[in-house]
């Protein structure tokens, strides 16, 4: 009998190449600011070990990038190239101080390259980032604004909802249900509404997010993957017209829906258009050993990558920044990246004319094929 994975790797675009894509969503977003706030959390009661996110995620300093490159470069396929992150980045943060003078009622927003500026532990780490851009192992593609519903947000601060205040206190946003259970709204998804007054903020949000992209790497993302793979149809217009023709997601989009639970739509094959004409990149591999210690990732991603070459896809690995972050607990890395090396040496091994290549670059591939024809609205 025919495995789910195996199922959902037979629908869609096909290919002879041995594609690997490894995604990483987070870059440049607030986590955990500091391994000090980490334990003043754990002081005032707020159990933040209890969701790997908040305990081992944070924006990468100078030596989590270096470790991490010096693992991308040791690897080289037979034509000599490295393996390559795409770097999912939002690229702003929130002004905590001014917000907090508007008593919460207005949202003001700073590049993530400024919010490094203004930490000691993060002087440097940008330079870091372009010289991994410029070795041709980390290429950012575009993620968001920020990985956060502005609106939810500052309504639930408004209301005063004592965890969430306490981590504004403290320089971040990231709580979840698993830190703190009376957290029943979740406010890290930044596209979870489809009201058409919401889509107009949104759609100021996507301008936004382009254009500081550009600013920043001196180029314009051509591919976007929704924070926790929430979005409506109606957000993609505003993707198209600032130069996105590729959208990374899941087997499942979660659909945001008026006055109800989102919907999950199993729709996400490879190759496949979204209504708008969007070109689906699916993710069809996983190495996320921060969030399940314990669990052979090495293993099971080699096998899931096995399904999508046997069945004539790309392998397009999901590995969210969190694995890669050492700075709030080094014994996250310590861990993490052997195995990440031991994953990357094994490809290798095992498929010798693998081709490493970013999401944008698949994208490009799947379009020239002109195999991309079939839309599943």
């Amino acid at each position: 009998m025919l495995t789910r994975k195996e199922l959902y790797n037979m629908i869609g675009w096909r290919t002879k190449r041995h594609l690997v894509v490894i995604e990483s969503d987070d870059w440049g977003s607030i986590r955990m600011p500091s391994h000090e706030v980490y334990e003043e959390f754990l002081r005032r009661g707020i159990r933040v070990d209890n969701d790997p996110y908040c305990r081992y995620d944070a924006l990468a300093t100078k030596d989590d990038l270096t470790n991490l490159f010096e693992v991308l470069q040791s690897v080289t396929n037979k034509n000599g190239n490295h393996p390559v992150i795409t770097a999912n980045c939002v690229v702003a943060n929130p002004v905590f101080d001014k917000i907090m003078e508007s008593n919460f009622t207005e949202y003001f927003f700073e590049p993530f390259t400024a919010t490094l500026d203004k930490s000691d532990a993060h002087q440097g780490a940008f330079e870091v980032w372009k010289q991994g851009m410029n070795t041709g192992v980390f290429h950012p593609q575009l993620h968001g604004r920020e990985h956060l519903s502005v609106k939810k947000w500052l309504n639930i601060l408004q209301e005063g909802h004592p965890s969430t205040r306490t981590a504004f206190e403290l320089g971040t946003w990231g709580l979840t249900a698993l830190v703190d259970p009376t957290i029943d709204r979740y406010y890290m998804s930044a596209f979870d509404s489809s009201k058409d007054k919401d889509i107009a903020d949104y759609n100021g949000i996507i301008d936004d997010a382009a254009q500081m992209f550009e600013s920043i790497f001196g180029y314009r993302s051509k591919s976007f993957i929704a924070t926790t793979y929430e979005w409506s149809h109606k957000i993609e217009p505003a993707l198209i017209r600032n130069g996105v023709e590729y959208i990374q997601c899941a087997i499942s989009q979660k659909i945001p829906r008026e006055n109800k639970e989102p919907k999950y739509v199993y729709r996400g094959f490879q190759g496949t258009r979204t209504r708008n004409g969007l070109i689906r990149l699916f993710r069809n591999c996983f190495f996320e050993p921060s969030t399940k210690p314990g669990y052979d990732f090495v293993s099971d991603c080699l096998n899931r990558i096995d399904i999508a070459f046997r069945n004539g896809k790309a392998a397009n690995i999901c590995a969210h920044r969190l694995n890669f972050i050492g700075s709030i607990d080094k014994s996250n890395t310590d861990r993490t990246l052997p195995e990440f090396k031991r994953l990357l040496q094994e490809i290798i091994k095992r498929w010798s004319d693998v081709e490493f290549v970013t999401s944008d670059q698949l994208g490009d591939i799947i379009k020239e094929s002109g195999q991309y024809l079939w839309k599943i609205k």
